[in-house]
């Protein structure tokens, strides 16, 4: 099979270069949660529209979905904006991308609200759980990458839980603590405290880590899935052997999502460019987004931004700075030479349209640039 090429596009415009990722931009679930409801908006003229939480994690897209009508019913980490006794019947509710959770769904379907006519879930998303719901019929616990309060964790726990024991790691240092408990450095005391509020009801770590499989939220890295994987199999092997791994360790690396994965793969490549600066475009709420962040920051100066109102002028860019959650202010920013080379790329949940508008702002900082008909037309 052909390997697939990463390498970036090379936009000249003379003084200034744009580096672009070979994949950016919507993914197939973005593109089809969006489709569906501008679809639900249209055909149901007079009525509540509500999302359960943000569509997608851009604000400008959830902006213009508000701007139409659309309410969201909570806030991305649960909080609600509607309460639920004023949902009704005739209400139409939409999923979003990253789906929703069995006790919301039940909520939902109590009240007799249709579920699946606007059910916007990633296929992709659903592989997960249904991975998760085969190691559950296999005895397997299921151990979950992702951030605890994602909406995506958070209903890929609950549809875990349903059919197995379960239980949520943040990252590799949470993967370590975990493996602990596995090899009998730890004891069962100490995990009800190490883990709380990250695993199902009646979980027994001396019984429901002996076997396991890793599934994850699918914006998280997918090199760092893997080599949690590779963790926890490496500690089945240290305390049951080579031979019994199989009754102890389900390779899981099948649930990892393409369009994440091709993302990250063309960031990779990007970090062996000699750019000067990198520029990710994407909600800052946006965890795939914000992983592509912490690839560009390796290498290069890296500006999170969520629209090309962020660049004030050549002097002056507002960015976020993902790490401390807040807005940032830098100057002098563009490095004083000629050309400057700029990375520019973003999450699965920015339009392209976006990424467009801040490479035309960008241009607006240096003069005499090719004319960008002439760029693209010898691209």
């Amino acid at each position: 099979m052909r390997k697939q090429d990463f390498t970036p596009s090379v936009l000249d415009f003379g003084p200034v270069q744009f580096y672009l990722a070979r994949h950016f931009g919507f993914c197939y679930g973005v593109e089809n949660a969006i489709e569906i409801s501008y679809r639900a908006i249209e055909e149901n003229p007079g009525k509540k529209v509500y999302l359960l939480s943000q569509m997608i994690h851009n604000q400008e897209v959830n902006n213009d979905l508000l701007s139409r009508g659309i309410q969201f019913i909570t806030d991305t980490d649960g909080t609600p904006f509607i309460p639920w006794d004023k949902i009704q019947k005739e209400d139409i509710v939409i999923i979003p991308a990253f789906g929703t959770t069995l006790e919301i769904e039940k909520l939902l379907l109590d009240k007799g609200v249709e579920v699946q006519q606007y059910n916007t879930t990633c296929p992709f998303v659903e592989k997960v759980w249904n991975r998760a719901k085969r190691l559950g019929k296999e005895s397997y616990t299921v151990i979950i990458h992702g951030k605890p309060k994602h909406e995506e964790t958070k209903a890929t726990f609950s549809h875990s839980a349903a059919g197995a024991p379960a239980i949520v790691v943040q990252d590799m240092n949470d993967a370590i603590r975990l493996a602990a408990y596995i090899t009998g450095e730890k004891t069962k005391e100490d995990f009800f405290r190490e883990f709380a509020n990250r695993f199902s009801e009646g979980f027994d770590p001396e019984k429901d880590l002996l076997r396991v499989g890793v599934v994850n939220q699918t914006t998280m890295l997918a090199t760092e899935t893997q080599a949690i994987a590779d963790y926890f199999r490496q500690a089945m092997v240290q305390k049951y052997g080579e031979a019994n791994l199989k009754e102890h360790f389900a390779d899981t690396r099948d649930t990892l999502c393409y369009a994440t994965n091709d993302n990250q793969d063309a960031s990779y490549e990007l970090l062996k460019t000699d750019a000067d600066i990198a520029v990710v475009v994407g909600g800052y709420n946006s965890s795939n987004t914000s992983h592509i962040v912490e690839l560009c920051e390796r290498k290069f100066p890296t500006y999170f931004i969520n629209s090309e109102k962020e660049i004030i002028s050549e002097k002056e860019i507002h960015h976020f700075d993902y790490h401390r959650k807040e807005k940032k202010t830098t100057r002098d920013y563009l490095p004083a030479k000629d050309p400057v080379k700029i990375i520019l790329t973003s999450g699965a949940s920015c339009p392209d349209t976006l990424v467009d508008r801040v490479m035309l702002k960008l241009l607006e900082n240096f003069k005499a640039t090719k004319n960008l008909e002439e760029v693209l037309a010898s691209f």
